[in-house]
């Protein structure tokens, strides 16, 4: 009897911890200000952005302003040519000035967010983004002093 209590309290743990951690959807369908993470399959072009200073010491994105459908999915190829580390964000402006805040309170932060990606020199890393949002948003690289180095770009959705 006592081995079928516990494992009744055990099963009433088990169930309980599950419907206390409540539904959501699974972080890589998260929504977002400017879309969600995409799905590879679902992909319908292939954006090459590079990152890289130039020798006035202007910080950029190639290409410098981006164009997509309502809805569409893209897999952005991101490289970073330069030779400091950057990163590539999609969001909203404001967005990114409230993420750009606080990488100047605590510059080695380290995050893992699905519409980013952070790059050493001579790094690629690829981003999957389904864009189910129309609208203006933005791409930068939030490093402290690189948007300010003309790392920033606008994105219309329409």
């Amino acid at each position: 009897m006592s081995r079928k209590l516990i494992g009744a309290a055990a099963l009433s743990l088990i169930t309980g911890a599950a419907v206390a951690s409540g539904t959501h959807t699974a972080p890589h369908h998260e929504e977002m200000a400017a879309g969600r993470p995409g799905e590879a399959a679902e992909a319908t072009r292939v954006v090459e952005m590079t990152m890289r200073e130039l020798d006035n010491g202007e910080m950029v994105f190639e290409p410098s302003e981006l164009f997509f459908a309502e809805g569409e999915t893209v897999r952005f190829v991101v490289s970073n040519e330069g030779l400091a580390e950057h990163e590539f964000v999609l969001d909203s402006h404001a967005k990114n000035g409230e993420h750009m805040e606080l990488m100047a309170r605590f510059p080695e932060m380290e995050h893992d967010d699905p519409n980013s990606v952070r790059l050493e020199p001579g790094e690629t890393g690829e981003i999957i983004w389904t864009f189910s949002k129309a609208g203006g948003f933005e791409f930068a690289c939030l490093l402290p002093g690189h948007y300010e180095s003309g790392m920033q770009g606008p994105i219309l959705v329409n």
